[in-house]
């Protein structure tokens, strides 16, 4: 048995926000493929920190791009540590082999295994201890049902004479010393018998019924007396090893699967947070622990060092660089890059990262800008998902946030993926707002962010609607969700955006006391029925959350 501590090599893995938007899921998907093309030794995979809203699923069935896998936790898993490849055993293996197998590999636990490869218990060097002091009972090896290819493979045998194919030991081990008299006496039917060179010992052995006679130091036994144990069923093993050897180590024949652990067993999976298994195996007293998958297939083992040596996920952050918005665990990442085009939030990283930080109104407009400095011209597909970013942030140019580079870079893409930008916006946006069979949470989360200033925590969702049918029907969903939501979250505040693209109108609706009051005092609006009409407020970033922030920095300190 071997240990392979060797890793493949792991996809950093290019994430957006929580509640990810179209510009986070496509800006993660352009940029891990323009990543792929300029390093391919360092592979990069798309992935997302929650479900997609109909917009941007839209928009990946669309330009047949692959959904990116969920992430919403990155905490070191077991498969982030050197998992040892110790290959599973036979539980048919004797309690010696097993000893010598641990002593060879420098390890104390082994793992069985079923013909699937599915865990079916374990053994410790321990185990193996207390089970060579049970096995100093005479009945020891029937007791365990031990096979006859055990013995033979304990004393380094050979057979010559009966069948050892599917057969176990079913008497006493028996030392066949003495007079015959003495022998006829303590042998019984099926008892396993050690003699040495006395051919009336042999004999005496047979006569009595023995189930198999170990002959030692590799005597030979006569013609007659394999017939006559061929007779009788009685298999005879020469062994080079003396009477008292063979008597001494017989016992060690046993399976382990008499004596391994079952039940109650202390197995992880790959997808196992370090943090909890590192508890777990606090709490008793084993090295090594099985690794197995979700069907209960044994992958390896680990131990409480290999819990030092956590690999750490390595991360690429697209569209956020706030620690509210971003995936679970992050803390405990690597952070490689940050490509965004918000505000700079208080994000703190182990070490120095590439942070590409550009006042646009889309982070695909920015991955777009390094495909360009780069030479790489986009596919098809790709040009295509980071139009449709730049199309969603700007609500097709009609955003504050929108640049001159925003537009420029769509047209652009708007060619290299041959869509007509008009005709495919008014299809991006009507897939968007259609809320046939969602509930509530699901409008709620499909573009929903959280911000902190000082010790004010506030939400802010948006969702854009081309047609006010859509858009009412959302809000009629919606409101009464918000108090809810507010509660279970612990925030301050929770604004909902319902923008009319057409029109550049937002109507917004509030939850948590005093929201209306910050809403006033933001937009020098009157509140009607619990809704603030904004005409020409349609970015979150650029009009909706400074105005926020202006009105919270003015609220009185918290008791």
């Amino acid at each position: 048995m071997s240990s392979d501590h060797t890793r493949p090599v792991k996809a950093i893995k290019v994430i957006g926000h929580r509640n990810p938007d179209t510009d986070s899921i496509c800006s993660a998907i352009a940029y891990s493929r323009l990543k792929n093309i300029l390093d391919p030794e360092h592979p990069c995979k798309p992935c997302r920190a929650g479900l997609l809203n109909r917009e941007t699923e839209f928009v990946l069935q669309y330009f047949n791009a692959p959904l990116p896998q969920l992430y919403t936790d990155v905490r070191p898993q077991i498969r982030d540590v050197d998992i040892r490849k110790s290959p599973a055993v036979d539980g048919e293996m004797s309690l010696r082999r097993a000893w010598m197998t641990m002593r060879d590999n420098d390890i104390d636990t082994l793992c069985v295994a079923d013909e699937q490869g599915r865990l079916d218990g374990l053994i410790t060097v321990k185990d193996v201890a207390t089970a060579n002091m049970d096995t100093l009972s005479p009945d020891s090896l029937a007791v365990a049902k031990t096979s006859y290819q055990n013995v033979i493979d304990i004393l380094d045998g050979t057979v010559l004479a009966g069948k050892i194919e599917g057969r176990y030991v079913e008497g006493r081990i028996v030392i066949g010393a003495g007079s015959a008299e003495q022998m006829e006496r303590a042998i019984n039917k099926g008892d396993i018998v050690i003699v040495g060179n006395r051919s009336q010992s042999q004999l005496t052995a047979i006569e009595m019924g023995a189930g198999c006679i170990v002959v030692s130091s590799n005597t030979k036994v006569s013609n007659i007396i394999r017939m006559l144990a061929e007779e009788q069923d009685c298999v005879i093993i020469s062994t080079p090893k003396g009477s008292y050897g063979a008597g001494q180590m017989i016992s060690q024949a046993a399976p382990i699967r008499h004596y391994m652990r079952r039940e109650k067993l202390t197995t992880v999976t790959p997808d196992s947070l370090v943090e909890q298994t590192t508890k777990a195996m606090a709490e008793v007293r084993f090295r090594y622990f099985p690794v197995v998958d979700r069907d209960g297939k044994y992958l390896g083992v680990v131990s409480r060092r290999n819990m030092m040596n956590v690999h750490k996920k390595q991360m690429i952050l697209v569209d956020h660089n706030e620690k509210s918005q971003a995936v679970e665990g992050l803390e405990d990442a690597e952070i490689l890059e940050i490509i965004d085009h918000h505000r700079i939030g208080s994000f703190e990283t182990e070490g120095p990262v590439y942070f590409r930080n550009v006042p646009v109104g889309c982070t695909c407009t920015i991955v777009y800008q390094m495909y360009q400095e780069n030479g790489v011209d986009p596919d098809r597909s790709t040009a295509g998902l980071m139009l449709s970013a730049i199309l969603s942030d700007t609500l097709m140019f009609r955003s504050p946030t929108c640049t001159p580079v925003d537009e420029r870079s769509a047209r652009e893409l708007a060619r290299l993926a041959e869509v007509d930008l008009e005709e495919y916006a008014d299809a991006m946006f009507e897939a968007g707002g259609d809320i046939t069979g969602r509930t509530a949470a699901d409008i709620f989360n499909g573009d929903y962010k959280i911000f902190d200033s000082g010790e004010i925590r506030f939400g802010v969702g948006q969702a854009s609607y081309m047609t006010e049918k859509n858009r009412k029907a959302s809000q009629a969903l919606v409101g009464p969700y918000l108090p809810n939501a507010l509660e279970k979250q612990g925030l301050d505040f929770l604004f909902y955006m319902f923008t009319d693209v057409r029109s550049s109108t937002t109507e917004l609706l509030m939850a948590g006391e005093g929201a209306a009051a910050l809403v006033e005092q933001a937009f020098g609006v009157q509140i009607t029925d619990g809704l603030a009409v904004l005409p020409g407020v349609v970015s979150r970033k650029k009009q909706m959350i400074p105005a926020l922030l202006g009105a919270i920095k003015l609220l009185p300190e918290k008791a």
